[in-house]
């Protein structure tokens, strides 16, 4: 094996191939191994054609807005490579009608956070063509629905409710195109916890982990080590269920896959 250090190709072809090189035609001396002419440019940094794709797609794709302005649901779109172009949260009045079953409950709630998404978008040009995205999550037994706690006391009882026995997860997401298509899905996810006892219900009320979740827990923190068992999509229990949100995105235009080689490693030379 021959080895060759840097700039030694340059002697290397003035020796074999002299009718190629300049230097030999014009009798000039041949540059110093790594010297730069002049009029030579420093070579571009060196981008993969897939880091190339990636930017191209992440600029030319639609943009998306996002009406919520929970972390969890935030967290879970990055998780799949999605980076939402703006947060518009909804406050709308989340209460549930009499006799109403969850199903209807969250699809109602998540079109009324996606419409108000919109209305706060209109007029601004940046995003008024946006896509809005939004979701509503409700915790059943039975019929009863579990909203989320304010007090203490009403979280306790919810997980009194809740132990020994299965529950349902129901998340509705709502995606309003900006032609005004509504496209859905209502995702439910079955879920077992254990026989709690009454001190660690105590417990877990004191550690505050339930303020602001739907049945007055959450999955992806202490309450995971409640479950017995779960049937369904663990990210739709979370708050979101990213299957489901990819397919809509995806149907749309979006070039979900694409994004995810922004995370592929920029070389440079």
């Amino acid at each position: 094996m021959i080895s060759l250090k840097v700039g030694s190709l340059t002697g290397l072809s003035s020796k074999l191939w002299p009718w190629r090189s300049p230097f030999a035609r014009s009798g000039k001396p041949a540059p110093a191994p790594g010297a730069m002419s002049p009029r030579a440019k420093a070579p571009a940094p060196y981008v993969s054609r897939a880091v190339r794709a990636g930017a191209s797609s992440s600029v030319l794709r639609p943009k998306l807005v996002l009406a919520s302005g929970s972390p969890r649901r935030l967290a879970l779109l990055e998780q799949a490579g999605i980076t939402p172009d703006a947060l518009r949260p909804a406050t709308i009045d989340e209460s549930v009608t009499r006799g109403e079953v969850p199903r209807h409950i969250v699809k109602r709630l998540a079109r009324a956070k996606a419409e108000v998404a919109k209305k706060l978008i209109r007029g601004d040009k940046e995003f008024e063509k946006a896509h809005v995205l939004a979701a509503d999550t409700v915790v059943a037994v039975g019929r009863r629905v579990l909203g989320k706690p304010e007090l203490e006391q009403e979280a306790a009882d919810a997980l009194r409710m809740l132990r020994g026995r299965a529950h349902r997860v129901h998340t509705a997401v709502c995606l309003l195109t900006p032609d005004d298509r509504w496209r859905e899905r209502v995702v439910e996810t079955r879920v077992r916890f254990r026989n709690l006892t009454n001190q660690e219900i105590f417990n877990y009320i004191a550690s505050g982990e339930w303020k602001g979740k739907a049945g007055g827990y959450a999955i992806q923190g202490i309450a995971g080590s409640f479950v017995v068992k779960l049937v369904g999509s663990y990210t739709n229990v979370v708050g979101l269920p990213l299957t489901e949100v990819v397919n809509l995105l995806q149907g749309e235009g979006f070039p979900i896959s694409q994004l995810w080689l922004s995370k592929a490693e920029v070389e440079t030379s």
